[in-house]
């Protein structure tokens, strides 16, 4: 039997995709308020997980996580499955003229990725095996006017958790790496209540965690989500400046 970890368990992509790759496995949801998972724990019971662990993860406090790390792989070793799923949209209108609230996003969305990445990358190559599940976005792909700190920070996510993929070649050790578009979901139904309408080939995490399990099981070292926006942003990254600051989110 091996081990599920999805840091971020509190996020309706993680749990979504843990659930579909839990069937006879431990799952370890790693979140602040570890006692308040109930709901996520019953998902993947339900979808046939052997157990649900809970423990305490706070993705910006970056100098617990080495530990963090080394103690969950002690404890629920052999790990089959990292899965790296927090992050926050933030404010992107107050992200231009609030530093705090921008560096406040780079922490979370890029700075803290490679905090949990690299420990866990060691780890997994210490025991020559398993997969790292990391989620980077279209918005990174071609950094947008419109919300220009967040596709920074997808943008470095993306570099970063992609040179993470060529290092870990040969080492028994594989990190798929998802782009999704916009999805409809907890974390942007703020946006969407404000006003602003989801992008075309816009999807849900179940969408979105059913491609991702269907490329972990294909061994596939990346994944586009809806598969259409991989040759529709290759096209976009040819537009002229001029039109590109132009378009909507």
């Amino acid at each position: 039997m091996g081990t599920i970890i999805v840091f971020g368990g509190r996020s309706e992509i993680g749990v979504a995709t843990a659930a579909r790759l839990a069937h006879g496995q431990r799952v370890v949801l790693a979140a602040r308020r570890p006692d308040d998972l109930v709901a996520e724990s019953a998902i993947l019971m339900a979808a046939g997980a052997t157990a649900v662990d809970t423990v305490a993860f706070d993705a910006d406090d970056i100098a617990s996580h080495p530990g963090l790390v080394e103690r969950l792989f002690a404890e629920h070793s052999p790990v089959d499955v990292a899965i790296v799923a927090f992050g926050i949209l933030g404010d992107a209108a107050r992200a231009e003229t609030d530093v705090d609230h921008a560096l406040q996003i780079a922490h979370t969305d890029y700075y803290a990725q490679i905090s949990v990445m690299t420990p866990l990358a060691v780890a997994l190559r210490k025991q020559g095996s398993g997969t790292i599940i990391a989620f980077s976005s279209v918005a990174g792909v071609r950094v947008r006017r419109a919300n220009y700190v967040y596709g920074s920070t997808k943008a470095g996510l993306d570099g970063f958790a992609s040179g993470l993929a060529d290092a870990l070649h040969g080492s028994g050790v594989h990190l798929l790496l998802a782009r999704p578009g916009f999805v409809i979901g907890a974390m942007t139904r703020e946006l969407m209540e404000s006003g602003v309408k989801p992008a075309p080939f816009s999807s849900t995490a179940d969408e979105v965690a059913d491609a991702v399990a269907k490329a972990y099981h294909r061994g596939k070292g990346e994944v586009w989500i809806p598969g259409v926006l991989r040759p529709m942003f290759f096209g976009m990254r040819l537009l002229p400046r001029a039109v590109w600051r132009r378009l909507p989110r």
